[in-house]
């Protein structure tokens, strides 16, 4: 904001009240955190769960209009889209999340997202538009879980070449342990509620990820793509030597 007040692209009254914003804006039920960015190197995301359309349109109202970073809602229903696409246009939809304003990618490693099976897909989806956000572009391998271990071996040049793994996986969680095995390179897992009745809505593989003998693998919450993706990112400005 600073450069931009110096090269003319932005006048010192329109600096100020920019600046009346931060930390953060109330906007009547919530209060925007434009401060976000200083802090942890990303902007507020948007969970939408719980949240009204009218509620969502005016929080997004807020980033778009005073803020310059994407602008990320995550699990949004049918009624949310529709209600933010007509407040303001369209946006990258994966899934249920919804993204404008997507940095140009700046990550020159290789980031790969795999998934056990084509269920646990929503998820991955999740996870990939949040790196996108993050401005991290991730390379997809789907449905190579370990009931058919000869289709993950198929695709072993590319996860032994990735820089960082992403692992999706429902029923009992085991590929985490098998690429973290594999692997030297940071290992991310997220447990999803894919699964037959003592897969217990994804607890099963949590608590197996959680046990895991490959040392070393991170673990987030049952179905949690978005966290997924912004460990990624954390760990993607450390390799670039960036400042959280």
């Amino acid at each position: 904001m600073i450069d931009d007040v110096v090269a003319g692209r932005l006048t010192a009254d329109d600096a100020v009240a920019r600046l009346a914003r931060l930390p953060f804006a109330d906007v009547g039920d919530a209060l925007v955190d434009h401060h976000r960015h200083l802090r942890q190197g990303s902007p507020e995301a948007v969970y939408g769960p719980g949240k009204s359309p009218e509620q969502c349109v005016r929080i997004v109202s807020e980033l778009i209009a005073h803020g310059s970073g994407p602008v990320l809602v995550t699990r949004t229903t049918e009624d949310q889209r529709k209600a933010l696409e007509a407040a303001h246009g369209p946006a990258l939809v994966a899934h249920t999340s919804m993204l404008w304003r997507a940095p140009e990618p700046w990550f020159t490693g290789r980031v790969l997202v795999v998934s056990a099976g084509t269920a646990d897909v929503p998820v991955v989806d999740e996870c990939q538009l949040s790196l996108r956000a993050h401005g991290i572009e991730a390379m997809q391998i789907t449905d190579v879980g370990v009931a058919g271990l000869h289709r993950l071996l198929a695709r072993l040049d590319d996860v032994m070449a990735a820089d960082l793994v992403i692992v999706v996986a429902g029923m009992e969680g085991a590929l985490a342990s098998v690429i973290g095995g594999l692997s030297g390179k940071p290992v991310i897992a997220v447990p999803t509620s894919v699964g037959y009745g003592t897969g217990l809505d994804g607890v099963t593989a949590l608590l197996a990820m959680h046990a895991t003998c490959a040392n070393g693998v991170t673990v987030v919450g049952i179905d949690n793509g978005y966290g997924a993706a912004c460990a990624a990112a954390r760990i993607a400005r450390s390799m670039r030597g960036d400042a959280a």
